[in-house]
């Protein structure tokens, strides 16, 4: 239920979400150096489990170093096509992302919506084709700052999780993961806090509990996305509806990742 410790069932998500950074050859190199650096450190893969979520041009080197190296990292697509196929020039399809090998596709990433124009509609269609291709979609929703200072945060991100999974059954919504962006407080100056997640990640929660089941609502993994660092980790994870993070620059840099990555070693004043 919303509130609830976080049953063993949900195993907390870092996917790292490389945006539009890094060509095939620095892809290689930057995936080998997390790979290595996670490996020195033991990382327990069962435990915290790492994604990466690279550029379209770079899936297939990626696909072939994780699989030549059996890396237990794995990996995604930034967005996804609603068609199958056909004259849509310039789009991917949901099945040409899971013969790559991928597990995951973003879909209604805030800049998607801003310079792309996707709604809920769209964002519901993509996140259709991502599940029926196999794919688990990882479904983003935010409001900004007009919004926030309206206190209209809440009852915006439930409405967005009411378009996007507008027609899905239980069934596929125990399969997808939702991410919570603050778009207000992604490169703005202002400051999102643990507590502002756990507010969000927590309603997010109770719709799907209202929406399809309290078994539902526990299955589902809420990720937090707003400039997430090594020193914030700790205290957004020590929140319990938040269940991993979608991490932007700061996964672009190997350390600082695979920090975020090990929150659990080395969060101060919290259990691990």
């Amino acid at each position: 239920m919303a509130g609830s410790e976080a049953p063993a069932a949900r195993t907390p998500l870092m996917a790292g979400n490389w945006k539009m950074n890094v060509n095939h050859v620095e892809a290689v190199h930057l995936l080998q150096k997390l790979s290595w650096t996670l490996q020195d450190k033991k990382h327990d893969f069962e435990r915290v489990e790492v994604a990466v979520l690279p550029p379209f041009t770079d899936i297939r080197s990626v696909q072939t170093l994780v699989d030549g190296d059996r890396m237990k990292i794995v990996y995604g697509a930034q967005d996804v096509s609603v068609h199958d196929e056909g004259a849509y020039t310039g789009e991917i399809s949901a099945a040409m992302l899971t013969k790559l090998g991928c597990s995951y596709v973003l879909v209604g990433h805030s800049e998607r919506r801003q310079y792309h124009g996707e709604d809920d509609a769209l964002v519901n269609a993509k996140a259709t084709k991502a599940l029926a291709a196999g794919l688990t979609p990882i479904v983003c929703v935010g409001e900004g700052l007009e919004i926030r200072k309206a206190d209209g945060h809440v009852a915006h991100c439930v409405n967005q999780i009411d378009g996007a999974l507008a027609g899905l059954k239980a069934d596929d919504v125990r399969k997808l993961v939702i991410a919570y962006e603050p778009v207000w407080a992604i490169g703005t100056g202002e400051v999102a806090t643990p507590e502002d997640a756990q507010e969000v990640c927590a309603a997010i929660r109770a719709r799907l509990e209202e929406s399809f089941s309290p078994a539902v609502a526990d299955s589902v993994r809420i990720l937090y996305g707003g400039s997430v660092k090594m020193s914030s980790a700790g205290g957004i994870m020590a929140q319990p509806d938040v269940d991993g993070c979608l991490v932007g620059g700061a996964s672009l840099k190997v350390d600082e990742f695979a920090g975020i990555c090990r929150y659990l070693d080395l969060q101060l004043g919290y259990s691990s």
